[in-house]
């Protein structure tokens, strides 16, 4: 007879990945049925198109790699990441930008790193990048919310524009975004708070005047300070079922929130404060559901505090002096890369070794 001995805790849950990733798809269900009512029926075509595609990719990789394909597909990572890349996306990008975006993040993030667990970079964040600098216009094509336009394409022209880029009646994506005076709401209304911000301190507006504009009302925009809130919920949903530790959302709401509101003592006029970089931008789902990939981020408890933060700051960096509005996928990218070196200097060191010798 064999004794096993082990350290407490003795007995514990074990969760399978499946269970896990199913979890994660649950919390996100409030985020993205915000969405869809703030930006329409598109949402859905991207999941739908995004989910198949990342299960037929996941299927030939496998393959390739003459592994098990059901075994791969019941684990559901392959579905998280298809999620993830599809609401990141204006709803009405073409077909083939969630298609390629979803193909590089499966075949390429993913299976050329060795699979499950061997990712070096968050997928749906590298196939997020990937289409933003191939197709910029696309990437950044966003509908304002419903509630500043006469409304959205429904369910038929929605799909018409998916796949064609233009509704039945010949109407582009441009064209919709049209309001009943026949002006342009897009010159009036940027793409999203974040954007509209930029532009407007670009021209030499000051903060207060940019955030007169009418996709701001209420707590930091209309409609995405919504979607913010039903991802935090999810959020927390997620740490109350222990899927997800507190370390990395923390640390990276606490870094962006100390970020914000130094800048807004130093230039009140010209740098965005707390309320809008948690609510009018990508934060809340990058800290609950991007950030926090077991496999790409750090792995201690102070390695995990200090990944979270290296995000928040450079978020707010890039926010702040580069060149793109929301900075989500660019600041957890360059914090994968920096993952070895924090694992290095915050791994717990083993009783017995390494330490201060006495």
């Amino acid at each position: 007879m064999s004794f096993y001995i082990a350290s407490s805790p003795h007995t514990r849950q074990r969760r399978t990945t499946s269970s896990l990733m199913r979890l994660v798809l649950l919390a996100l269900i409030p985020g993205i049925l915000v969405q869809w009512y703030f930006f329409g029926w598109g949402i859905f075509f991207q999941l739908t198109v995004a989910i198949l595609v990342a299960y037929g990719t996941e299927a030939l990789c496998l393959h390739a790699r003459e592994r098990g394909a059901m075994s791969g597909l019941r684990d559901n990572t392959a579905l998280v990441t298809a999620v993830l890349l599809a609401i990141s996306i204006p709803p009405l990008a073409p077909w083939w930008v969630i298609v390629i975006g979803t193909i590089f993040s499966i075949a390429v993030v993913k299976h050329l790193y060795g699979g499950v667990g061997q990712n070096l970079f968050n997928p749906a964040m590298a196939g997020y990048v990937v289409l933003l600098i191939s197709f910029p216009l696309q990437m950044t094509s966003w509908l304002p919310p419903v509630s500043l336009t006469d409304g959205h394409p429904g369910l038929w022209e929605s799909l018409h524009l998916f796949l064609f880029q233009y509704t039945s009646d010949g109407y582009s994506v441009e064209q919709i975004r049209m309001v009943g005076t026949g002006e342009l709401l897009d010159a009036i209304v940027m793409a999203t708070p974040l954007d509209h911000i930029r532009n407007d301190l670009s021209q030499g507006l000051t903060l207060s005047e940019a955030t007169q504009a009418p996709i701001f009302g209420g707590l930091a925009g209309i409609g995405w300070q919504w979607i913010n809130l039903a991802y935090l919920g999810g959020g927390l949903l997620l740490l109350q079922q222990r899927v997800i530790q507190w370390h990395i959302p923390l640390s990276l709401l606490a870094a962006l929130t100390i970020m914000a509101a130094a800048g807004s003592l130093i230039a009140p006029d010209t740098l965005p404060g707390i309320d809008i970089h948690l609510f009018s931008g990508a934060t809340m789902l990058a800290a609950f559901f991007i950030a926090t990939d077991p496999v790409s981020a750090a792995t201690s408890a102070r390695g995990r505090l200090v990944y979270g933060a290296i995000i928040g700051i450079i978020i707010y960096l890039i926010r702040t002096f580069g060149g793109y509005p929301d900075a989500v996928a660019f600041a957890v990218l360059l914090a994968n890369m920096s993952v070895p070196i924090i694992d290095q200097y915050t791994r717990p060191t083993t009783y017995g070794h390494g330490g201060k010798s006495s």
